[in-house]
């Protein structure tokens, strides 16, 4: 009994700790910002306001760049998808020369930093006359390293037989690959979905480089334009990040059950 009271001790306080962060934005995004400002503020604001909100909606285009930000996560995260999980798949179950070179070759990119991508990514994008379009910050995007390390590693998990059975009902390797393979995959696709689209949602570097009008910027960089201009509204600030982060929010839970089921065979077939 002693045991599971400090196990649930121990528990609330790593929750207590994990949410205070996101409970005290939602509450400075509602307090009113001359309150922000006092020498010293109360920790407990009875005038909870909307005005930050509507101050902030009202002042830049936040849905258009949220519009923006909705685009390029979703075709990076789509693409990923479908990209990662074929070239897994060629090299968990495909026999070809330099396979096993290749695999390494692209856990070896996984080390590299991606600031030393940066310079030749825009050059080519300049090159493309792709700058200042949502397309620069998407085409960079639509395959990584990590994700076909990942589905290569879940695909040689899978039983060899769906393969047989099926390519002896005479399917070919398309028709094998999008209806036998990729359903079993769906836990890890779910996984890596969520991966890919909270990353790719809070990415800040790249759009800001490739995106330099109001109209295609990302929420996250037209929210540090908005910071430059109020430097000291705290409250503003606030709103912009509770706006900020809610797509995550919903996100999470929607493919959690998704989420929690891959990691649970992963730890299962592991």
């Amino acid at each position: 009994m002693k045991s599971k009271a400090t196990m649930v001790i121990l528990l609330t306080g790593g929750a207590f700790v994990s949410l205070f962060p996101t409970v005290w934005m939602l509450y400075t995004s509602l307090c009113p910002s001359d309150k922000l400002s006092m020498a010293q503020p109360g920790l407990v604001s009875r005038e909870l306001t909307l005005v930050n909100y509507a101050q902030l909606f009202s002042s830049a285009p936040v849905l258009r760049w949220t519009f923006n930000s909705l685009v390029i996560c979703l075709v990076i995260t789509l693409g990923q998808l479908l990209f990662d999980s074929m070239a897994g798949y060629a090299l968990a179950r495909k026999e070809f020369p330099g396979r096993r070179a290749l695999f390494w070759l692209i856990v070896g990119t996984m080390m590299v930093p991606a600031q030393i991508l940066v310079v030749p990514l825009y050059i080519m994008m300049v090159r493309l006359h792709l700058v200042d379009t949502l397309w620069a910050a998407i085409l960079p995007g639509l395959a990584g390293p990590f994700g076909i390390f990942f589905m290569r590693q879940y695909m040689l998990t899978i039983p060899t037989g769906l393969e047989e059975a099926a390519r002896m009902d005479g399917c070919s390797d398309a028709q094998i690959f999008f209806r036998v393979i990729l359903p079993v995959c769906l836990p890890a696709l779910g996984v890596l979905a969520i991966f890919l689209f909270i990353s790719n949602w809070n990415s800040f570097l790249w759009p800001l480089l490739v995106l330099n009008s109001a109209e295609t910027y990302t929420l996250t960089v037209g929210l540090a334009t908005l910071q430059d201009k109020q430097a000291l509204d705290y409250g503003l600030l606030m709103a912009g990040a509770t706006v900020a982060s809610l797509p995550m929010f919903v996100v999470f839970l929607m493919f959690q059950r998704v989420f929690v089921r891959g990691m649970r065979m992963g730890a299962l077939k592991g």
